[in-house]
């Protein structure tokens, strides 16, 4: 007979795995909500190509409607970037339960946060579901694209990823390197370590005794 207790120690969520849990959903939320809300501000503040001075021309708002990814690019294949954005955020969801690192849980939660972000103006924005044009604004002097906040996290969240893979730091958090671990295996020479037999001591046999 199993016992009942015994038996839910095996299949309870350790408390680690609930607090990257945790992590990992909790910066989706505030990211989402963050891009969510300024979305909202530059609709009913601005017009349609309109530009605002926030710091000068090295900070504007610039209001646009971008049907395509990241520099406007595909703009016709929108329903492409719904397809990938929905694939990643899928992607995410699958190993939840396999991070213990923090760095691991606040990169995939600003990366699931970005990625819901616009996939939510993909699928409710016009000009119709799974089609929509995502809402941009933010403009810095020197850069060749219009972003987003959901952008700012994607793209930073991905630069995080690539660090921690290059410095082969694994989802567990834990450091893991090329070089293959080495048992190191002791010999025991037993005819050393025996005691030696007193006839076998030298001086003690006859034909060693002077």
């Amino acid at each position: 007979m199993t016992d009942d207790s015994t038996a839910d120690d095996r299949t309870a969520v350790p408390r680690s795995t609930w607090r990257m849990l945790g992590l990992v959903l909790g910066t989706a939320v505030v990211v989402w909500l963050a891009d969510l809300l300024s979305k909202e501000w530059v609709i009913a503040n601005l017009a349609e190509g309109e530009q605002r001075p926030v710091l000068g021309e090295l900070l504007q708002w610039h209001f646009v409607r971008n049907p395509g990814a990241a520099f406007s690019l595909a703009a016709g294949s929108t329903w492409i970037f719904t397809i990938l954005a929905a694939a990643v955020v899928i992607f995410i969801v699958t190993q939840l339960r396999s991070i213990r690192s923090r760095l691991w849980a606040a990169a995939f939660g600003g990366l699931l946060g970005g990625t819901l972000g616009n996939l939510t103006d993909r699928l409710t924005r016009e000009p119709g579901f799974f089609v929509g044009h995502v809402i941009d604004f933010i403009q810095v002097w020197g850069f060749p694209a219009i972003f987003n906040i959901a952008d700012i996290f994607i793209v930073s969240s991905m630069i995080g990823v690539v660090l921690l893979v290059l410095l082969n730091i694994g989802l567990d958090g834990v450091r893991h390197t090329d070089e293959p671990k080495r048992e190191r295996a002791v010999e025991v020479d037993h005819d050393a370590t025996q005691p030696l037999d007193p006839d076998d001591r030298p001086g003690d046999r006859p034909g060693d005794r002077a």
